[in-house]
Parts: C-alpha cells; sequence; structure tokens
C-alpha cells in the first residue's frame, strides 16, 4: 500500500538538503529551544541502576510529532530517519528496542516530552543517539519511536552550535510500507452482545491507556457503552474482564498489570456506565494467550488488549 510520508528538511553540518522522513500524516505538536543549555545524551542502556549518558552542550532543540491513523511501526518509522542521518555524516552512537534498552526503567531515565505532545509505549518504542562532527562545532541527535493503537509519536533532540536551525515545516510525497498484521477478524455486523452469546469473547479494542499506567484512558469507548447496555438488558448474565499483554517483562509483572488495566475497565463500566458490579469480573493473564507471535512490533500490539468473556453458563 502506498502510505504518506513527511520530508522534515533539517540544515545538518554539511548537509543544507538533507531531510528526514516520516510515514503518514504527520503534525508538529512542540518544539521547544533553549539558545545554550546542557543536555545528558543516553548512549547506553539501563544497567546498574542507571543509564551512560554523554554530557553535550550546545543549543538544545525538543520536538515532537504526532503521525496521525499510521500503520507503520516503529521500526518502519524509524528506519529511513537512521538512513538518512548517516548518509549525512551522522555517526550512530547507540540504538536499542524497549527489551534491549530497558524498558520502563530506560524510559524513565530519559527525557521525554509530556502527553499528549509525545507518547511512549513502555512496551513498543525504540531510542537512537547520533552524532556529526563534520561541522566546526559536533552536533547530536536523539530520536525516540512511539506509536499508539492510532498513531505514531516521534520525539528529536538536537544538541549543536548557536546557530541551530529549527525544524521547518513539512512537505509530502509517498512512500512503501509494509501492512501491518491485522488483528483477527471479527463479524461487525452483529451487536457486541450478539457476537458476545456468538463466539464467548470479544476483544475491546478502541481502549486506551495512559503510558506506562493500569488506569484507562478519558474518552467515549464504543465497546463499552455497548456492552453496559448489553448486560442491562440481560441482567442475569455475568462477564469477565481479561487483560491481556505482550511477552515483554516478567510473566508475574504481566499479569499484575494485565490484572490492574481490567480493574479499571471493570471500574469503569460501574462508575461511568452503571453496571452493576455483580455481573463483572477482572482477572489477568499476561502473556499466556497471545493471538500473534511477540517477534515483532505488529504482534506486540495485537497482544496488548482486553478482552470481554461471557461466563454465565445458561
Amino acid at each position: 500500500m502506498r502510505v504518506p510520508v513527511l520530508l522534515l528538511a533539517l540544515l545538518l553540518p554539511g548537509a543544507a538538503n538533507a531531510a528526514l522522513t516520516l510515514p503518514g500524516d504527520a503534525e508538529l505538536t512542540v518544539q521547544a529551544n533553549e539558545a545554550l543549555g546542557s543536555f545528558g545524551l543516553p548512549v547506553g542502556p539501563f544497567a546498574g541502576g542507571g543509564v551512560e549518558k554523554l554530557s553535550v552542550e550546545g543549543t538544545v532543540s525538543h520536538s515532537a510529532w504526532r503521525i496521525v491513523g499510521t500503520r507503520a511501526t516503529t521500526l518502519q518509522i524509524l528506519s529511513p530517519m537512521r538512513e538518512e542521518l548517516q548518509a549525512d555524516g551522522f555517526e550512530v552512537l547507540f540504538e536499542c528496542e524497549a527489551a534491549t534498552c530497558g524498558g520502563f526503567d530506560f524510559r524513565y531515565e530519559t527525557h521525554v516530552l509530556p502527553e499528549p505532545d509525545m507518547h511512549v509505549d513502555l512496551g513498543d518504542y525504540r531510542y537512537l543517539a547520533a552524532q556529526s562532527t563534520t561541522g566546526e562545532t559536533p552536533e547530536y541527535i536523539a530520536l525516540l519511536v512511539s506509536r499508539s493503537s492510532e498513531s505514531g509519536f516521534v520525539q528529536m533532540t538536537r544538541v549543536g552550535p548557536p546557530d541551530l536551525t529549527p525544524v521547518a515545516a513539512p512537505s509530502t510525497k509517498a512512500m512503501n510500507i509494509t501492512p501491518v498484521t491485522a488483528a483477527p477478524a471479527q463479524d461487525f455486523s452483529a451487536g457486541l452482545g450478539d457476537r458476545l452469546e456468538k463466539t464467548g469473547s470479544v476483544a475491546l479494542d478502541d481502549l486506551l491507556f495512559e503510558t506506562g499506567s493500569a488506569e484507562l484512558a478519558d474518552g467515549a469507548f464504543a465497546s463499552l457503552a455497548e456492552l453496559a447496555a448489553y448486560l442491562a438488558a440481560n441482567p442475569a448474565r455475568k462477564v469477565t474482564l481479561v487483560g491481556h499483554t505482550d511477552a515483554v517483562g516478567s510473566l508475574s509483572a504481566n499479569i499484575q498489570l494485565s490484572e490492574r488495566r481490567a480493574s479499571s475497565v471493570v471500574n469503569r463500566l460501574v462508575s461511568t456506565f452503571g453496571v452493576s458490579p455483580t455481573q463483572l469480573e477482572a482477572e489477568g493473564v499476561g502473556y499466556l494467550a497471545p493471538r500473534a507471535a511477540n517477534l515483532s512490533d505488529e504482534g506486540r500490539t495485537l497482544n496488548r488488549r482486553v478482552e470481554v468473556i461471557l461466563t454465565s453458563t445458561e
């Protein structure tokens, strides 16, 4: 399929026409510049209680983009940017993905712009640090790439000379992106209640959780409204909300996280939709019931979910 790509024009040392590409309909969400400052550039994974950082000085610029509606994985977003930096004389100092970076610990040892400008999924992010010494003053770039269920996110930190040029407005072109593996097919011609009684379980794929949190994000989730209506019309029915995770991290930690997320959904159904607590239970199984392999970003994204299971037997 063809996916739009944004060209972010950067005036990099020795490469006046350099550009970085972003797939999708990207929008610059924030940009902050500091005329002269210092920055701890992560150049190693979380280990021994901390992250190795290179102390660099110069003009410091933080920018973030939200790539609305992209189906590109974090690797598909990062790869062309890496290639272009290398072509423009940048040397990659360090690169990692969520698990090899150090997951939660690396993210919270790294400067990240706040939500909603930058979103980081603790199980699905990539980081790259690079330097260029082709100019009179060294320049450093840190890229952090992540995604939600609907959008991609890119954060770029640049540290360089006093005349460091801000990122220009993007223009568009197109590139080929391999489609993300589709979720298991569901028959949406029937309502949630009908599907639940037919198949016994339904994945609530529209739910979103705050970064690194078990709390369900604010929002009017259609699946919860439909589930609440079904339970109100069938007061004898009982369901269990079951949380699932990807395989990043230990089983015990993932089971706890998945159960907390399922409990958050139960709490929302009770507090917002008025569902009787006697009709609801919450459980978590961590990564023990995947619906895709955890070997790719796409698979891990599909595995992070909450499902509703009909537990009534008559």
